[in-house]
């Protein structure tokens, strides 16, 4: 059978195919009508919040931040009273849900690192203890442990004439942990000065060590020269200058202790229940990356006469941090949300204060709770953000 074919004229233009046969036209059609059914449905919710705030009298707005508040919080790192604003309140109440935060990822971190290794040990009963505290805390609900920490520990405390005296003159009763407090005296600011220049010195040294470590090979005392300069040059400044730092003891006054510093039983109950909660997560992300190092990195250093402690902290850990900086970050982001949890024992954290009080007493419910979202978003996103920047720092760069 004959087969005939149609040839194109020469210099005529191929047919162009309609706008909506091209994939790229397609695909900007798609996104322009998500876009649109976003802002719509965006709209209508808005609207129609809008519409019920006005039908039920119901104020909407941000003007109560500037209202009185009419009461109190236990525990601030920022001067407040019940006269006080409930936007001094809001900061109030964030600033504590930051403190705890950040000194439960310190522990957090420390107890973890030091479970994790310990899982390995070839010690037998060190392991063994280091797995049932693993398996046990990390399959008791948080709440539980919170729960336990503050009623079943602190609360059963001495009361404060019959406290627990600690070295260095602090004491620990069932009102609470007290310790000196720093009291900075004329000339302290030099020494303040000189610590920052420390750090700022250490970081370059380190820095520079790491140059040249690797261009030569050879390595630099960082660790002893860093704490010479971070400690060793405040504390020779700090003595020419006469001690220029004073500390002021707790004191038993009464029924109660005056002075020093304070950190209430709320405060400890859910430190402690935070810090061992999360550090038996970190743990086993620990012993995985460590098991994530090959093992002939640790033959290797074995062959080069490193003793154990040089081998982990020269080889295996260095190594190992590239396995668990990542999965270390959701567990640092768990520790600050899981802090909401605080308004079970009582301590004024930033849900507890402006979520609890502060909605209840303004009836502003859209905006309070706007704005605690935006609130724990932006500290993940932070987090996650410093995170991923260290994690870049620690990652393998070839040459």
């Amino acid at each position: 059978m004959a087969v005939t074919t149609h040839n194109r004229p020469r210099g005529t233009v191929p047919e162009q195919p309609s706008l909506l046969y091209r994939s790229e036209v397609r695909q900007v059609i798609y996104q322009a009508l998500l876009i649109g059914g976003l802002v719509f449905a965006g709209w209508w919710v808005v609207n129609n919040v809008a519409e019920n705030l006005q039908r039920q009298n119901i104020a909407s707005g941000f003007d109560f931040l500037d209202r009185t508040s009419g009461f109190d919080i236990s525990q601030t790192l920022i001067p407040y009273s019940n006269v006080s604003t409930y936007g001094r309140a809001f900061w109030a109440g964030l600033l504590n849900t930051l403190l705890v935060a950040a000194v439960g990822i310190v522990f957090a971190t420390i107890i973890g690192f030091i479970m994790g290794i310990a899982r390995l040990s070839s010690n037998w009963l060190i392991a063994r203890l280091a797995t049932v505290y693993v398996e046990t805390v990390r399959n008791v609900p948080l709440l539980l442990q919170l729960l336990f920490w503050y009623f079943a520990v602190l609360k059963n405390l001495p009361p404060p004439r019959q406290s627990v005296a600690l070295t260095g003159g602090g004491f620990l009763n069932v009102r609470g942990l007290y310790l000196p407090a720093p009291v900075a005296e004329p000339g302290f600011d030099a020494v303040g000065i000189a610590f920052l220049i420390g750090i700022a010195a250490s970081i370059g040294l380190f820095a520079w060590a790491r140059r040249r470590q690797m261009q030569t090979g050879q390595q630099f005392p960082v660790l002893w020269s860093s704490l010479a300069l971070i400690v060793g040059l405040p504390g020779l400044l700090h003595i020419v200058l006469g001690a220029p730092l004073s500390w002021e003891y707790p004191v038993l006054r009464g029924f109660n202790f005056q002075g020093g510093i304070v950190m209430q039983p709320e405060f400890l109950a859910l430190l402690l229940g935070l810090s061992i909660y999360t550090a038996s997560f970190i743990a086993e992300i620990v012993r995985a990356g460590i098991l994530g190092v090959p093992k002939g990195q640790k033959e290797a250093a074995r062959a080069l006469g490193l003793s154990n402690g040089q081998m982990l902290r020269l080889v295996v850990i260095p190594q190992a941090a590239r396995i668990i900086i990542p999965p270390l970050t959701s567990q640092y982001l768990n520790l600050t949300k899981n802090s909401s949890l605080a308004v079970a024992i009582g301590y004024p954290d930033f849900v507890s204060v402006f979520t609890g009080t502060v909605l209840n007493q303004t009836g502003q419910a859209v905006e309070v709770i706007l704005m605690t979202m935006g609130v724990f978003l932006t500290i993940s996103l932070l987090t996650s953000a410093f995170m991923n920047w260290f994690n870049q720092r620690m990652a393998l760069v070839e040459r």
